[in-house]
């Protein structure tokens, strides 16, 4: 019989790295790089030269740099016939892997059948200074050049050569020698480390009040007009105005974004709807978005009137011919709104967008990437599978891109970021994604291809106790059509530090949004419409920068599509629903056992308790609260030590049936063949018949309460209205702590004195009336 193999370990990991090198000077430690492991390099800046003699027959020479150490080698660019060089290049050489105990500087010149040697200088690696910021950069030297033979050249080549850490700032622009297969300025550039600031992003609201003077084409009709804006991509358009004439009236809102710095144009046209499929343009105008009101608060900002233009044929040329028909509007860019780019869940930034309303900050958020382990393979290099890894972390409007480690399944980065917090309900974003844009060539080599998923972690921050530096190895878990996947473990190093505690205190009491977003909210339809377009236009601008941080990793860093229906989704919605109401149902049944008597010592306990409640009633409020405090008091010994991280369990990704997550990873709309669709819309509609019943039923409940008084059942009725009255006398008659007291004794009564049939008060209800009679 097999052996079923053993689950995989989805958990998180504590870890104890070496952190900053271990320099510990009372909490802190003193490198600049204390949530990362110390990673030594060699570093050679190779600046100019000057006075190299010529090699060719012209007697000029075309210099290059040659940095060899071991069988590592990293070149500079080539000029062409020039004798006094600039390079101004750095070049890092991981200590960990230098074998060799001498670095060779070597000038040569560029030549079609072989390379000339110009000159060369050595270094004892043993001789090399040390380097420890915040010191100031090594000044670099000129060094007269040597022949093979150690003879002096003509020619000086100026260097700096030292040890450092990866906190030197040379090294996010230097040619690291753990790169050395990737060749092409283009390609380094994709491998280096860079931060990158999401566009400010603003809403843009147009307030299309009226029209005047409009001239259709065909006068003898009533025109059916509406006003349509285009902003980029983005297009919208009001309804058909219900005053059909020239002077057509709408008062309707239209919602952009517009991303600084404003490249396009708002573009209004006004247009009659002559026939089914025609419109008939009446008058445009354009509107640059440079020059609109920007409004902070609820104040309206000034309407103002917009002339229209009409362009015409005449002889196959566009005329333009400018006419008295004018529409009024009220534009503004609005300041006071966060626009939302990530999905509300796990939001990184709750600012708005006018820097004017921003609060100062509560503290820092501390990020230490250390390294990856057990990566799988995400493509295959010359008969073998190889990863290029690197990792993207957002919070806030800034993004970071790591180096990308070339060829490892246990790269080390040791990079360390830090971010200005406003917010403790936030959430950082850390991804880990296959470069496979190094090799040039198409999609088969890992030239033309989109970036790799590898998996990605989420750390909120109101979870982590301040001043705390959290290391641990989080899981990377992929959902794939085949199932969930683990894909490796990445080790980070958090810390946030608060910079007051009464501040982020505060925090908790104020709104999460904007308060714009309470005084004129928008509505649910118009926050999907507007979500999409934020991350199309934040995917757009990153993917324009260089190097460029590319459509598929924003996306997926921003969770775009997370809103498609999804069956293991559902599920998982459904049982955290039920975990929530878990300890309503336990309350429930442990209140059944008491009123059982399964326990008669703790049934007589409450019993007394309600009594010196009823007797005292000033003591409920007090009594519950310190209640409550107690049970907070008590949890606190096994309060959470851990950040959270994905959980297989919760997310039901461990058991979804491969078919629900063929229909997850599915297009829209589908690209399956016609009977699968046909089966999952069956099986679709089984479950939405399941919830109509639900929802009929809480319908019927309701509409039960309501024909209690509605004579619908006129018997019904006139019974509740009596017992209302009687209720109503004895309730005045009687003190209500003995009414209380009564009704509690009798709720707690002893099972001899119960029957197991309902009881009256539902059997009277059960027996109202409901409309769905009158359902067809």
């Amino acid at each position: 019989m097999m052996q079923r193999p053993p689950p995989e370990d989805f958990s998180l990991k504590e870890t104890r790295p070496h952190l900053g090198g271990g320099k510990l000077t009372g909490d802190k430690l003193t490198s600049t790089y204390d949530l990362v492991e110390q990673m030594q390099y060699l570093y050679v800046r190779v600046v100019k030269a000057k006075e190299l003699p010529g090699k060719d027959l012209t007697g000029s020479c075309d210099p290059y740099v040659e940095v060899k150490l071991g069988n590592y080698k990293g070149t500079t660019r080539h000029f062409e016939k020039k004798s006094n060089p600039e390079w101004n290049q750095v070049f890092a050489f991981s200590k960990d892997r230098i074998q060799a105990s001498f670095l060779e500087a070597t000038v040569k010149d560029k030549d079609v059948v072989k390379d000339d040697l110009i000159g060369r200088v050595v270094f004892d690696l043993n001789e090399v200074p040390k380097r420890v910021p915040p010191d100031s950069p090594l000044a670099p030297q000129w060094y007269r050049l040597e022949g093979t033979k150690g003879e002096k050249v003509r020619g000086e080549l100026m260097l700096a050569v030292w040890f450092g850490t990866q906190a030197d700032e040379a090294f996010p622009e230097a040619w690291h020698s753990d790169a050395a297969t990737v060749s092409g300025t283009d390609a380094l550039a994709n491998i280096r480390s860079k931060v990158y600031l999401s566009p400010k992003l603003w809403y843009l609201r147009v307030n299309v009040i009226e029209a005047q003077d409009l001239i259709p084409s065909d006068k003898g009709r009533y025109p059916e007009v509406y006003v349509k804006a285009i902003v980029g991509n983005q297009a919208l358009r009001t309804r058909v105005s219900q005053s059909r004439t020239i002077n057509p009236m709408w008062n309707e809102d239209l919602m952009f974004v517009a991303a600084e710095p404003f490249e396009e144009p708002l573009i209004l046209s006004v247009e009659d709807r002559v026939a089914p499929n025609k419109d008939e343009v009446l008058g445009r105008c354009a509107i640059p978005l440079q020059h609109l009101d920007k409004r902070f608060d609820h104040r309206p900002v000034n309407s103002r009137w917009f002339n229209l233009e009409k362009h015409i044929m005449v002889d196959g040329e566009k005329k333009e011919i400018k006419f008295a028909s004018r529409i009024h509007m009220r534009i503004c860019l609005e300041g006071g709104y966060h626009v939302l780019d990530e999905s509300t869940h796990y939001s990184s930034d709750l600012r708005p967008t006018a820097k004017q309303l921003w609060k100062p900050n509560i503290g820092v958020l501390e990020l230490g990437i250390l390294n990856a382990t057990g990566l799988m393979p995400m493509k295959n290099k010359d008969g073998r599978g190889t990863t290029d890894a690197y990792c993207v972390a957002k919070y806030g409007q800034k993004w970071i891109r790591t180096r990308t480690i070339i060829d490892s399944f246990t790269p080390r980065w040791n990079e360390q970021y830090t971010w200005e917090v406003f917010d403790p309900c936030t959430v950082i974003t850390v991804g880990v994604f296959d470069n496979c844009h190094l090799h040039g060539g198409g999609e088969k080599n890992g030239g033309g291809g989109k970036d790799s998923r590898i998996g990605k972690v989420r750390i909120r921050l109101s979870t982590l106790e301040t001043d705390r530096v959290y290391t641990h190895s989080y899981p990377l878990l992929v959902l794939h059509p085949n199932g969930v996947k683990k894909m490796g473990e990445i080790h980070l190093a958090v810390r946030f530090t608060c910079s007051s505690l009464l501040n982020m205190m505060y925090m908790y009491s104020v709104p999460l949004l904007p308060k714009m977003h309470y005084i004129h909210p928008l509505t649910v339809s118009q926050l999907d419409n507007l979500r999409h377009q934020a991350t199309q236009i934040v995917s757009m601008r990153l993917t324009r920068a260089e190097p460029p941080l590319r459509k598929e990793v924003v996306e997926y860093m921003l969770d775009v599509g997370s809103h498609m229906w999804s069956m293991r989704r559902s599920k998982a919605n459904f049982f955290r629903i039920m975990g929530v109401l878990s300890g309503l149902i336990a309350v429930g049944k442990w209140f059944e056992q008491i009123c059982n008597w399964k326990n008669p010592i703790t049934t007589v306990l409450i019993h007394l308790l309600f009594i010196i409640l009823v007797v005292y009633p000033e003591l409920i409020l007090p009594t519950v609260f310190l209640y409550l405090f107690l049970i907070g008091v008590w949890y606190y010994r096994w309060r959470p030590r851990h950040p959270p991280h994905m959980d297989t369990r919760l997310s039901h990704a461990d058991s979804a049936h491969p078919d629900e997550l063929d229909e997850e990873f599915d297009t829209f709309p589908t690209s399956r063949p016609s009977d699968i669709v046909r089966m999952r819309y069956d099986r679709l509609r089984s479950i939405a018949g399941r919830i109509q019943t639900v929802v009929g039923d809480l319908a019927t409940q309701g509409e039960r309460l309501q024909s209690l008084l509605s004579w619908r059942d006129p018997r019904a009725t006139a019974l509740f209205v009596l017992f209302c009255l009687i209720a109503a006398v004895v309730l005045y008659v009687t003190p209500f702590q003995v009414v209380a007291l009564l009704v509690g004794i009798y709720v707690l009564r002893h099972p001899r004195f119960r029957y197991r049939l309902p009881s009256v008060p539902l059997n009277f209800f059960r027996r109202l009336p409901a409309r769905t009679d009158c359902m067809l």
